[in-house]
C-alpha cells in the first residue's frame, strides 16, 4: 500500500491524475481511433477486420476475423468475412470451405453467396458459380449492380469458355458497411 504523500502539492497532482484516468478521455468524433478504445473496451473484431481488408492487410484482417469468431461465434457474417480474407490471400480451398459454411449457416446471406461465386469462378467451376450468382441475385432482388455483373460474366464464360472476363475487366471485391460488397473495376 502506498503511504499518503505528506506534501499537499504531490497529493493534488496524484488526485488530478486519478481524475484524468477515471473517464472523460474519449477520442474526438473525427478521431481515427475506434470508440471505446480509450475506455479500455475491446473493439469488435469484425469492424477491425473490415478496416484491415480495406487497407489491404489481409493476413491481419484474417486474425481479427478469427477473434470475432471467438467473440460472436461462427455466424454467417464472420464465416463470410474469413472466407473473403482467405480469397484475398489466394487460399481458394479454405475460402470455398468457409463460404460454404457461411451459406449453410444463413441461406439468405447475400454476401456469402456472392463471394462463394467469386471463389468458384477463380477455381474454374463456372457452371456452379453461375448458379451461385443466380441465387445471390435472386436473394438480393436484383438490387446490386455488382452481383448482376458477376452473374453476367459467369454466364458469358459458360457460353464462351475461351472468354476470359478477368482479362478485360480485372475486379476486386471490397466490403462496405454491414455486409454490402462492391465490385470495382480498374480502368
Amino acid at each position: 500500500m502506498f503511504p499518503f504523500p505528506r506534501s499537499p502539492v504531490v497529493a493534488a497532482l496524484l488526485l488530478g491524475l486519478l481524475a484524468a484516468c477515471s473517464g472523460g478521455l474519449s477520442p474526438p468524433e473525427n478521431s481515427p481511433y475506434a470508440p471505446g478504445a480509450a475506455q479500455g473496451e475491446g473493439v469488435d473484431g469484425l469492424i477491425v477486420g473490415h478496416r484491415l481488408m480495406a487497407a489491404g492487410e489481409y493476413e491481419l484482417a484474417l486474425k481479427a476475423y478469427y477473434r470475432a469468431a471467438a467473440e460472436h461465434g461462427a455466424n454467417a457474417d464472420v464465416l463470410s468475412a474469413i472466407g473473403s480474407a482467405d480469397l484475398k490471400l489466394g487460399r481458394l480451398n479454405q475460402a470455398e470451405q468457409m463460404l460454404r459454411r457461411a451459406v449453410e449457416e444463413d441461406q439468405t446471406f447475400v454476401p456469402a453467396w456472392n463471394n462463394l461465386g467469386v471463389v468458384l469462378m477463380e477455381r474454374g467451376k463456372v457452371p456452379e458459380a453461375a448458379r451461385v450468382f443466380q441465387t445471390a441475385y435472386a436473394l438480393d432482388s436484383g438490387q446490386s449492380d455488382a452481383i448482376r455483373e458477376n452473374l453476367r460474366l459467369a454466364l458469358a464464360k459458360m457460353d464462351k469458355p475461351a472468354y476470359d472476363p478477368a482479362q478485360d475487366k480485372p475486379f476486386k471485391l471490397v466490403r462496405r458497411g454491414a455486409g454490402e460488397y462492391l465490385l470495382l473495376t480498374r480502368q
